[in-house]
């Protein structure tokens, strides 16, 4: 049977912290599948459209990675899936209380699909969507930070030019 997780998010945008645990997640799985909640009322800055597109470009080099995107409680978006497994990455202590609430929470809803937390890497610590995007609003050199996809289309959603380090 192969062994396939959801690694669920926004990904507004991916980001390389986002590909770190994708890649790592990938030698305990035989299948990633890159999930995009479609929330609308959550305000993004990129359409789900424009999200997946920057995913896929980025995940290129990975083999075993899905991308796709869903509504509804992760749980049973994972059981049509036939995913055994929801994969996290968590940066800091601070994303533990959320992370393991919603972990007990999916978990009560239902037993068959278990939570697998990674650390983030230390390089990637800091590193959020939201900083990275006031970042590029404002020209910052976000390219060791994101898939060059994603830096080319920060600055042209912002209308900014990256000021170069």
């Amino acid at each position: 049977m192969q062994r396939i997780a959801i690694y669920p998010g926004s990904f507004d945008p991916v980001t390389n912290g986002h590909l770190d645990i994708i890649e790592r997640g990938l030698s305990l799985f035989d299948k990633i599948i890159v999930a995009i909640l479609h929330n609308p009322a959550k305000k993004s800055l990129f359409s789900v459209e424009e999200r997946i597109e920057m995913l896929q470009a980025s995940t290129v080099k990975f083999s075993g990675v899905e991308i796709d995107c869903f509504s509804g409680l992760l749980v049973d978006y994972a059981s049509r899936k036939n995913a055994h497994a929801i994969l996290r990455g968590m940066r800091a202590v601070s994303d533990f209380e959320y992370e393991f609430q919603l972990a007990l929470m999916n978990r009560r809803l239902n037993r068959e699909v278990q939570t697998v937390f990674l650390m983030t890497g230390l390089r990637w610590i800091f590193t959020s969507s939201s900083i990275i995007k006031e970042a590029a609003s404002f020209g910052g050199d976000i390219s060791d930070m994101v898939p060059e996809i994603v830096e080319y289309k920060l600055h042209e959603k912002f209308g900014t030019k990256p000021k170069t380090a």
